[in-house]
């Protein structure tokens, strides 16, 4: 029996360095990443705020900040190094057409001043050619497809008519309007409750499923990354530190801080106890950072992982992790209790 040919890759970055220009210094927010997506595939993006998640994501549509560039590697995409594009007019052939964002507060990325309907009609004129008529029906039927009920009257209502859950709606609608081939979700839930929460989780999985797209979703929320993500990263310091699959993050993590991650769970929590939380805080990364980022709030940090950095080191074929833990030299350390506790109870089942 022959082994199914491995899934195309759609996005690669190697090594990618994003530096900040801030009153006359430099801040490196991302530090070397690296990753790789395959077509349909699911990543969830996960760390603390200021980890370089959004700042990693919104390199891959030309959306860094004025004072931000790109310094070192690359972003493959469809034969093109992404990382190099400079004018605004390399952008336009693929931000909204081939890779789009979803961001978490939908009334930033809505015109207060114009219908949805004309928001979400604009997309489709620049990017799919539609006018008239036509796209005034491709309009309506992309609002009928997230959920929108009575689609024809809601298209001429402003962003303000509409609930939280339903803006949401809308902006994926005009993400998903030009059948991009990946979709970035930015914290998509965050300001919703959680009975909607889970309507519009569902429904990007549906979207995906019907389209084929691949997403990357940027979160805290490790229950999230549980229910919709097939491979999860684990950004620090503006580095990722650890890849692999959802099995592989939840039942056989490796690098210490997404131990302290996953003991964070509330669900691991016990009562009469206080939740665990991480102490410290992050590096600061206008500052060159000696050896392991994390290690000054590592309690199982070793002497090298104040020397020297990490490299990433194989754990599996779907699984890298950057600790010297893995180093074939380092002395046996376990895991945290909560975290042996948090396997033994699985049992062989995703959170």
């Amino acid at each position: 029996m022959t082994a199914s040919p491995a899934p195309k890759a759609i996005l690669e970055v190697r090594d990618l360095v994003i530096k900040f220009s801030l009153r006359g210094r430099l801040l490196s927010a991302v530090r070397g990443a690296s990753l790789s997506l395959s077509e349909g595939e699911t990543l969830a993006i996960v760390g603390e705020s200021g980890s370089g998640k959004s700042v990693l994501t919104k390199s891959f549509i030309g959306m860094l900040d004025q004072n931000g560039r790109v310094d070192a590697g690359n972003i493959l995409f469809e034969g093109a190094d992404l990382a190099t594009f400079r004018r605004e007019e390399d952008w336009l052939p693929i931000r909204g057409k081939k890779i789009a964002m979803v961001f978490q507060d939908p009334m930033t990325s809505l015109n207060p001043l114009l219908t949805v309907g004309r928001q979400i009609r604009e997309v489709i004129e620049l990017h799919r050619g539609l006018v008239g008529k036509k796209a005034e029906i491709a309009t309506v039927e992309m609002l009928d497809r997230v959920g929108i009920i009575d689609p024809e009257a809601r298209a001429d209502q402003y962003p303000h008519e509409y609930s939280g859950g339903m803006r949401q709606r809308a902006v994926i609608a005009m993400a998903m309007a030009c059948r991009p081939r990946v979709l970035i979700c930015d914290e998509p839930t965050t300001a919703l409750d959680v009975t909607i929460q889970a309507q519009i989780l569902g429904l990007i999985k549906a979207l995906q499923r019907d389209f084929g797209f691949t997403t990357i979703y940027i979160t805290h929320d490790l229950g999230v990354v549980a229910n919709v993500a097939d491979k999860v990263a684990v950004m620090y310091a503006g580095k990722i530190v650890e890849i692999g699959t959802t099995e592989d993050i939840f039942y056989d993590a490796r690098h210490p801080y997404t131990w302290a991650l996953l003991s964070s769970l509330p669900q691991l929590g016990v009562k009469g106890r206080p939740l665990y939380s991480i102490s410290g805080t992050p590096p600061n990364l206008f500052k060159e950072i000696k050896g392991d980022a994390f290690a000054p709030r590592n309690p199982r940090a070793l002497k090298i992982d104040f020397e020297r950095e990490p490299p990433m080191f194989e754990v599996s074929p779907t699984h890298r992790a950057a600790t010297w833990l893995l180093d074939p030299r380092a002395p046996r350390v376990d895991p945290p209790e909560s975290i042996r506790a948090m396997r033994e109870s699985l049992r062989g089942e995703i959170i």
